[in-house]
């Protein structure tokens, strides 16, 4: 082989292998969310904008329909991490998984409770049935936790069903099945079009509670430390992007939720840009919600720690290294 067909076979190779090492520099992680709400616009926009791959990650990200499904996958191992909220977290936890909090997207509750036009306080809901998206599920808990707060024993006073996801739940208010549900914006905007109230804004009550978070195992933690590392600094990027780019953001939502509605959508990203975090520290305060309203009809519950729910040591090395201030140029 004469010397420049050697040197045109190190090149072939080259530009054959090159492409490749990219790829595999890309560590594989399979995640998952459920509920098409805005509160699922950080893992959106960290799918979508490229945050993943950004930080080394070759992301599946799985759109599956209920909480109770995902933490399944997760607890089998055909998941690294999942999108959950503190229910789906305390629950598996205190029933002896070794679920682990490392980040949150929206660490405050921000749905609306919304009923018929001719329900005009909360004291009339009882009698009523509400809907939620299945039993067990984050808008389940979400709701009996809600009307707890507000003074409503939704086990004895309400009758809670499920009718499905957001859209369904409309649905079936718009039928009488229902006379309250839970609905987020946009739809809650939908709702008010269509003659219904806007009962309950949950978002006013200020109960600290981890609507979106990201969850994994600690076994993931111990064995893939840069792994859930790099995660939870593509969302902490992810929610940067979200509250420096209203506009794509606003789209980017639009397109998952399928509306065009200007209102709907401009309401939807005020509500939850203001609630998404700058530093998404998981703090135990959002375990705690659910652990004292579960803890007078569960012994475990009242036994647990709540600081025992969340790693924080992964947003803590983010704001000591200086790069959630440089984000934000502070």
């Amino acid at each position: 082989m004469t010397r420049k067909s050697f040197l045109l076979f190190v090149l072939l190779i080259l530009l054959l292998t090159f492409p490749f090492r990219i790829v595999s520099a890309q560590e594989r992680l399979r995640i998952a969310w459920a509920g098409s709400t805005p509160s699922n616009t950080p893992i959106w926009v960290a799918d979508q904008k490229g945050f993943f791959k950004k930080n080394g990650l070759n992301a599946e990200v799985i759109a599956i329909s209920a909480s109770t499904i995902v933490i399944q996958a997760l607890l089998t191992g055909e998941l690294d991490l999942i999108i959950a909220p503190s229910a789906t977290l305390v629950t598996s936890r205190l029933a002896g998984a070794d679920t682990i909090m490392v980040s949150t997207n929206l660490p405050w509750f921000i749905d609306h409770i919304v009923s018929l036009g001719e329900i005009s306080s909360v004291e009339q809901l009882k009698g009523r049935i509400g809907g939620v998206n299945r039993l067990g599920t984050t808008s389940d808990m979400t709701l009996r936790l809600a009307l707890r707060r507000l003074g409503i024993d939704p086990e004895k006073d309400t009758k809670i069903i499920a009718t499905g996801e957001n859209p369904q739940r409309l649905a079936a208010l718009s039928r009488n099945i229902t006379q309250f549900t839970l609905l987020s914006e946009p739809l809650v905007r939908e709702a008010e079009k269509m003659g219904f109230r806007d009962l309950i804004d949950i978002g006013t009550l200020k109960i600290p509670y981890h609507v979106n978070a990201v969850v994994t195992r600690e076994k993931t933690v111990r064995e893939r430390r840069a792994l859930v590392g790099r995660t939870v600094r593509a969302f902490t990027e992810a929610l940067h992007y979200i509250k420096t780019n209203k506009e794509e953001t606003k789209a980017l939502i639009g397109k998952n939720l399928k509306t065009n509605d200007p209102e709907g959508l401009e309401r939807a990203y005020r509500a939850y840009n203001a609630a998404f975090p700058e530093v998404p520290t998981p703090t135990w305060e959002g375990v705690k919600t659910l652990l004292d309203d579960m803890a007078p009809r569960n012994a475990k519950a009242a036994a647990a720690d709540p600081k025992s729910f969340v790693d924080t040591t992964f947003v803590q090395e983010l704001e000591t290294s200086g790069f959630i201030k440089q984000l934000y140029k502070r």
